[in-house]
């Protein structure tokens, strides 16, 4: 099976439709600030052949993937190994000094959930790592054997929305007693233990657990909030970021951002607007977007996802 049938890029025609009117002029410059396996860049580098791309990621799997995927455009790329809030430094390295238009697809990618060896996926046992640049860093099973009852809680509660954090934490600690957690399937047997059986039918117990571990070993969310504000910065006038995001703990954050960078910074009680206060950006799409029910039939992956689009209108004063 070829790559292009085991990844569907997701809401692709409407990142296309999206982001495409920042990409008219020659020598345009795309950035893919998380370039996974490349499906929507070499959408974009086929649609726009007058375009340059920089590609962004912290996997250095994704890297040679996409790297053998886009070899036919290899005189308009360039991959830089790095966390996507590193935009600004990747564009200098590659070159550019601004970005026409920003594409982030922020969370797990495909690659990471179907390699079971990266231990993302509670459906099958592997090595407790889900680091997604897994040259570096601390892994899940160092969260799980060295934090404390406290921390453990935390997390769960605020990067899983876990409502039996207490529970989960507290069985985590006996259970590391008799030894290293050191496997998925390990873990999953704790949890599932550790769940009152009335809530057993309530979905699976580790579904939030785990997500709270990925955005813990990776620092996902802190990487979130000093991407979008970097990604404003190198947008040119008239350039366009689109966020593709999964859960509703990263959209919200998405949100807040965005509302912040299209809100007018005039001191109240004003009886105008005076230009430097006004907004230095726009949305270009009200709320949140969702896959249409076609689209998440035909990829399962697209029926979480939020998109939201904003434009920068002005320069910063």
């Amino acid at each position: 099976m070829s790559i292009r049938d085991i990844h569907i890029p997701v809401l692709l025609e409407r990142c296309v439709e999206l982001l495409g009117p920042a990409l008219q002029k020659d020598g345009a410059v795309y950035v893919d600030g998380t370039l996974g396996m490349g499906g929507h860049s070499e959408a974009f580098l086929e649609r726009f052949p007058h375009i340059r791309q920089v590609g962004l990621d912290r996997d250095p799997d994704a890297l040679r993937i996409a790297g053998e995927r886009l070899a036919p455009f290899a005189d308009r790329i360039s991959l830089v190994h790095t966390v996507y809030d590193g935009i600004a430094e990747a564009l200098k390295a590659s070159g550019y000094d601004h970005a026409d238009a920003v594409l982030y697809d922020i969370g797990v990618s495909s690659l990471q959930l179907d390699d079971a060896s990266r231990g993302f996926a509670y459906a099958q046992d592997a090595p407790l790592d889900m680091r997604m640049d897994p040259t570096q860093g601390i892994t899940a099973a160092d969260v799980i054997d060295t934090y404390g009852e406290g921390d453990l809680r935390r997390i769960f509660e605020r990067y899983g929305e876990e409502k039996l954090s207490g529970r989960y934490a507290r069985a985590i600690i006996a259970a590391r007693q008799n030894g290293r957690i050191e496997r998925s399937g390990q873990l999953v047997d704790i949890l599932q233990a550790a769940t009152p059986a009335a809530l057993k039918n309530a979905g699976h117990p580790a579904k939030r657990v785990f997500q709270a571990l990925r955005i813990e070993v990776n620092g996902e969310l802190a990487a979130l909030e000093r991407a979008i504000p970097a990604a404003l910065k190198t947008l040119a006038v008239g350039g366009r970021l689109v966020v593709l995001s999964y859960q509703s703990l990263e959209d919200r954050f998405v949100k807040r951002l965005f509302t912040e960078a299209t809100t007018s910074t005039a001191p109240q009680g004003l009886p105008f607007e005076l230009p430097e206060h006004a907004p230095q950006f726009r949305l270009l799409v009200k709320g949140a977007e969702l896959a249409s029910d076609e689209e998440a039939a035909r990829n399962p992956r697209a029926k979480p996802v939020r998109l939201r689009a904003i434009e920068r209108v002005r320069e910063a004063s």
